[in-house]
């Protein structure tokens, strides 16, 4: 099971997100930022109030993206 292990916040909707396999991504979340929960995350303050959960990332808000998603639209670093 794909989990994140670790996430650094780069610049603007950009982290750094490690997973349980050893590799890192570079993901850039502002194409995302639509609807409800994720829409709120527009404000660069709420965006950068999250945390790790044992499987993945969570925000403030209780928004969270599955880490296959994540890996997904990532670029390896």
């Amino acid at each position: 099971m794909l989990r994140v292990i670790d996430v650094d916040y780069l610049k603007d909707y950009n982290l750094a997100v490690t997973f349980n396999n050893g590799e890192k991504k570079t993901v850039n979340l502002k194409p995302y930022l639509t609807g409800r929960l994720l829409g709120e995350l527009a404000d660069k303050n709420k965006f950068i109030q999250y945390g790790l959960t044992p499987v993945t990332i969570e925000w403030a808000n209780g928004a969270d993206l599955a880490p296959e998603f994540l890996y997904e639209i990532g670029l390896p670093v």
